[in-house]
C-alpha cells in the first residue's frame, strides 16, 4: 500500500453536535469525505478514525475501513495528527504517503486529492495542503497591516496571491509524519482548491449555507434507485392552476415528461405520485402517464412509509421529488431527496439533488434521464416476443375442492371479494361488504389476518399517525383496525348464512392457528408472504387447501413456496403488486406459464382500475378471480383507492359469468341459431 487517506471523526463536536453525521446534499459529512478519496485514483485504502458507532455505520457504508479511537483520543483537544498516527500503528507497515482528510470540509474533488498525492510521490514536496488563493488584505485587531503596507495599496494583478489553509486534506510523506509528530515539515506546497470548496464548517450557519451550495457544487451524479416518487404540482406542472368561469382547472404540463415517465416503467422502476390534493387534474395526468396516484393526503411522510412497506421498497433506494415545505416529511425519508430548482428555500437545503429544469418545463424529465443512466444499457437485440395469434393449450389440472365449491377447469369461476383490511377495524363495515360481495354473486370473501406485535417492525411501532380515530402510535394503530376472536365469530356467521365461503390471509405463525381455531375452508398465502418458509410450513401442516399469490416473487422463489406447500391442493394466484396495477404490468399470459409449470388450477389476483384486465384472465384460463371491494373508494386507507365498489364487483361478476358461457368447449359444431341462415345463405358448388 503507498497510499492510506485517515478520516478523523469523533462523535464529539463543540461548535455543530455530532457534526460528522450531519446530512448535506442528502449524505453525512462523514460519507462525503470517504466517498471523495474512494474515488480518488491514488488512494488505495480509506480508513475512518472515530468513537462513535453511528459515524462508524456510515462509514462503512461508504467504502471505509474503520479504526476504533481511544478515548484518550477523542476529546476536543485531542489533534487530527494524534488519530492519524494511531491508525498507522494500527495497521501493517506504513505506506509512502498518508493523506490527512477533515470531514469539515464538505466538498472535496477527488483530482484535488490525486494531484496532492502526485506531488508527494513525485518527491516534489514532503507535504501537499489543501489552499485557497486570495488577494486578501488582511489587518490586525489593533489596526496594522499583516500582509501589506497601508500606505501602498498595490492593485490586484500587481500583487503575488496568498493562500488560505482550507483545512479540507493534507497529504504527507509518512515516514516525515512520524519523525517531526505534526503535519507541516520538510518542503511544504500548497494544492488550490476552488473557492466553492473552500467552506470550512465549524458552527450552524457554515452548515446551512454548504446545505444551500450543494445541489450546485455537487458533480451531477446517476440516480440509482428502485423507485421515483413525485409531487404533482411544482413538480408535473409549475405550480400555476388555470380555472375556467365553471371552476374547472387547468395546468401546463410538459410532453417531455411523459416520454421519460414511459422509459423508467419500461425500465423496472416503480413510480408514484402523491398530492395534497385532490383534484380530477391530477387523476388525469396519472392516467395518460400510466403511473398509480394518491390524492387527498394529509400526512404524506406516513402514506409514504406505508407504500415502501407493502412494495418491499428500501428507502435508501427511493428518490422523492418535492417543492414545498409539506415535502419534507416525505423527502427525509429516502435516500434520494429531490428538488425543483424553484423550490421552497427549505426544501432546497434538505434535498441531495437540485434539478435544473423546473417544473411543468421537464423536471421529470431530468429527473428520468438521470435515473435511467444509472440502469443497465438494454441488450442491442432483444429477444422476438412470442407471436400475438400463438395458442398454447396447457394442461387441464385436477380440480381443488373448497368447502362445497371447486376451484378447476370445468367449474364456474370462483369470485373471490378481498374484504382485506378495507373494513377499517369496523364490523358494521365488514358485515355490508359482505352483503355486497353475496349479492354481487361471489363464492368468497377475504381478510387479513396479523399478529400486530410481530408484524409491526420494531422502529416503527411508536411512531405517531393521523388516522380517523385521532392521533396514535403505527402499533395502536395497527391494532385498532385488527380484528379478534369476537368480530371473526360474528363475520363466520354471517357468511354462513349469506352463503359465502371466508377464509384469510395469515400474515404470521399465530395467525395460522387463530385462523385454525376458526376452521376456516382454506388459507390464502399474500404475495409479500411468499418466501416466508415458517410460515408456509405452518399453512402446510394444517392440510387445508392453499391459494398462493404470486406477485413480486421470481420463479425460484415461487419453486421454493412451491416445495414446502405441495401442489395436491394448490391454487396459484397470477398477480402483480402494483397497486393501483397498469395494464402494461399484468403479463395475463403469465397465467399460462404457471399452469404448464406447477400442473396446478391457476387463478387471478387483480389489483386494477375497472374490469377489462380481470375478465381478459376468464379468457386465458383463469379459473378464480380476486379483486379487493370497497363501499367507496375515496374512504380512508391503503388499499380502498385500487378496489372495486358494489357495482364495479356486480358488473365483474355478471360478465365473468357470459364469459364462462361464451367460452364453450372448443368442439366446432353447426348451432340451431345458425340452421337457418345456413339454409339461406350457403352455396355450395362442386
Amino acid at each position: 500500500m503507498r497510499v492510506l487517506a485517515v478520516v478523523p471523526a469523533r462523535g464529539g463536536s463543540v461548535g455543530v453536535p455530532l457534526k460528522n453525521l450531519e446530512q448535506v446534499g442528502g449524505m453525512p459529512l462523514v460519507s462525503r469525505a470517504v466517498r471523495a478519496c474512494v474515488r480518488a485514483e491514488l488512494i488505495d485504502e480509506v480508513v475512518v478514525s472515530t468513537d462513535h458507532a453511528g459515524i462508524a455505520e456510515a462509514a462503512r457504508a461508504a467504502g471505509a475501513t474503520v479504526i476504533d479511537r481511544p478515548e484518550e483520543l477523542s476529546g476536543p483537544t485531542a489533534s487530527s495528527e494524534s488519530a492519524v498516527l494511531h491508525a498507522l500503528d494500527q495497521l501493517d507497515g506504513d505506506p509512502e504517503v498518508v493523506l490527512l482528510v477533515q470531514c469539515t470540509s464538505a466538498f472535496i474533488d477527488p483530482h484535488d486529492l490525486d494531484a496532492a498525492v502526485a506531488k508527494v510521490l513525485d518527491g516534489a514536496a514532503d507535504v501537499v495542503f489543501s489552499g485557497l488563493e486570495t488577494h486578501e488584505f488582511l489587518w490586525s485587531a489593533a489596526g496594522a497591516g499583516v500582509n501589506h503596507d497601508p500606505a501602498v495599496r498595490p492593485r490586484r494583478q500587481d500583487r503575488e496571491p496568498h493562500y488560505r489553509e482550507t483545512g479540507a486534506f493534507y497529504a504527507m510523506r509518512a515516514a516525515g509524519l512520524r519523525e517531526h509528530g505534526h503535519r507541516f515539515f520538510g518542503t511544504v506546497m500548497v494544492q488550490p482548491v476552488p473557492a466553492g470548496h473552500a467552506i470550512e464548517i465549524d458552527t450552524p450557519g457554515d452548515l446551512e449555507i454548504v446545505r444551500a451550495l450543494a445541489p450546485f457544487v455537487d458533480e451531477p451524479e446517476p440516480i440509482d434507485v428502485d423507485a421515483v416518487i413525485t409531487d404533482f404540482d411544482g413538480v408535473h406542472t409549475d405550480d400555476r392552476a388555470y380555472v375556467d368561469q365553471d371552476g374547472r382547472e387547468m395546468v401546463a404540463i410538459s410532453r417531455s415528461d411523459g416520454m421519460g415517465i414511459s422509459l423508467l416503467r419500461r425500465s423496472g422502476v416503480k413510480l408514484l405520485v402523491m398530492s395534497t390534493e385532490h383534484n380530477p387534474v391530477v387523476a388525469a395526468r396519472a392516467r395518460k402517464l400510466g403511473v398509480p396516484v394518491l390524492q387527498g393526503l394529509a400526512d404524506k411522510r406516513t402514506v409514504l412509509r406505508d407504500w415502501l412497506s407493502i412494495e418491499g421498497l428500501d428507502p435508501a433506494r427511493v428518490a422523492y421529488v418535492g417543492n414545498d415545505v409539506n415535502d419534507l416529511g416525505p423527502m427525509s425519508e429516502v435516500g434520494w431527496p429531490v428538488a425543483v430548482p424553484d423550490a421552497h428555500p427549505k426544501v432546497r437545503a434538505a434535498a441531495r439533488v437540485v434539478l435544473t429544469r423546473p417544473g411543468g418545463a421537464g423536471a421529470v424529465r431530468e429527473l428520468c434521464d438521470r435515473v435511467l443512466a444509472a440502469r443497465p444499457e438494454p441488450a442491442e437485440t432483444a429477444p422476438a416476443p412470442a407471436p400475438r395469434t400463438e395458442l398454447r393449450v396447457s394442461p387441464v389440472a385436477r380440480p381443488v375442492q373448497v368447502g362445497d365449491k371447486y376451484i378447476g377447469a370445468g367449474h364456474p369461476v370462483y369470485v373471490i371479494g378481498e374484504i382485506g383490511i378495507n373494513h377499517n377495524g369496523d364490523i358494521d363495515i365488514a358485515r355490508r361488504l359482505i352483503d355486497v360481495a353475496a349479492e354481487a354473486g361471489c363464492q368468497a370473501v377475504k381478510f387479513q389476518k396479523r399478529t400486530p406485535s410481530i408484524c409491526v417492525p420494531p422502529e416503527q411501532r411508536d411512531q405517531i399517525r393521523q388516522t380517523p380515530w385521532g392521533e396514535m402510535t403505527y402499533l395502536e394503530y395497527k391494532e385498532r383496525t385488527e380484528f379478534g376472536h369476537d368480530e371473526y365469530t360474528e363475520i363466520a356467521k354471517y357468511c354462513d348464512e349469506r352463503g359465502l365461503h371466508w377464509f384469510a390471509s395469515p400474515w404470521d405463525v399465530p395467525s395460522v392457528e387463530f385462523l385454525e381455531s376458526m376452521d376456516v375452508v382454506a388459507h390464502k398465502v399474500a404475495s409479500a408472504s411468499v418466501t416466508d418458509m415458517e410460515l408456509l410450513r405452518a399453512l402446510a401442516a394444517t392440510g387445508k387447501p392453499i391459494l398462493l399469490s404470486t406477485g413480486m416473487s421470481t420463479l425460484e422463489e415461487i419453486d421454493r413456496a412451491v416445495e414446502v406447500l405441495g401442489t395436491s391442493k394448490l391454487v396459484m394466484m397470477h398477480a402483480t403488486s402494483t397497486y393501483p396495477l397498469p395494464p402494461e404490468e399484468a403479463n395475463l399470459r403469465t397465467i399460462v406459464t404457471l399452469q404448464e409449470r406447477y400442473g396446478v388450477p391457476v387463478g387471478y389476483s387483480g389489483h386494477e382500475r375497472g374490469l377489462q384486465i380481470s375478465l381478459a384472465a376468464v379468457t386465458l384460463g383463469a379459473v378464480t378471480v380476486e379483486r379487493h371491494i370497497t363501499l367507496d373508494r375515496t374512504m380512508w386507507g391503503s388499499d380502498h383507492a385500487a378496489s372495486l365498489e358494489p357495482a364495479g364487483l356486480e358488473h365483474l361478476v355478471r360478465d365473468i359469468r357470459i364469459i364462462e358461457t361464451a367460452l364453450g368447449d372448443g368442439v366446432k359444431r353447426v348451432f340451431p341459431g345458425e340452421e337457418a341462415p345456413k339454409a339461406r345463405l350457403r352455396r355450395v358448388t362442386v
